[in-house]
């Protein structure tokens, strides 16, 4: 798993430390919703803790790519790095600490658990927008993290993408 941090204003072992559980926005590569931002800066405010942004995408698994750097080519568009900057700064705003991160796997949604299991939040926030992904892809996803992560999910919800949402 490639990890790069943007922002760290304090390291988890920290914020254990301290006995909270931070707030945890996450998504696939494309722009989250917009009740997922709201949702996971509203969490993080009304609790105090920091919110950690986490934005998963796949790395290809070409080992010369890797050994030459080309795997650290940015693959985002304006709209994506927009959406992961903004709940940043909305959080930043009002005085909490915040963490970016882009991680990136051959397996994204295995990557995202393991960051959960690292990390310990109290709620994850699974916020891609469902439009930008196929259909099969945010559906196992969904399936993953309901079985898997070991704190309470959030997932969208709306007409666009009927049946895809819950918090469990």
């Amino acid at each position: 798993m490639n990890t790069e941090t943007r922002r760290d204003a304090r390291s988890h072992a920290e914020v254990h430390a301290g006995g909270g559980r931070p707030v945890m926005l996450a998504t696939l590569g494309v722009p989250f919703v917009d009740d997922a931002v709201e949702v996971a800066v509203d969490g993080a405010v009304e609790t105090g803790q920091p919110l950690i942004v986490v934005n998963v995408t796949r790395l290809e698994p070409l080992s010369l790519s890797v050994m030459m750097g080309y795997d650290a080519l940015e693959e985002f568009t304006p709209e994506v790095s927009a959406s992961t900057r903004r709940p940043a700064e909305i959080a930043a705003g009002f005085g909490l600490e915040v963490e970016r991160l882009r991680v990136r796997s051959p397996r994204p949604v295995t990557a995202l658990l393991e960051l959960v299991r690292e990390r310990g939040p109290g709620l994850l926030v699974f916020g891609p927008d469902p439009r930008k992904l196929s259909r099969r892809r945010f559906r196992k996803a969904v399936e993953a993290l309901r079985a898997n992560a070991s704190c309470l999910v959030w997932l969208p919800e709306g007409p666009d993408w009927q049946g895809r949402s819950s918090v469990g």
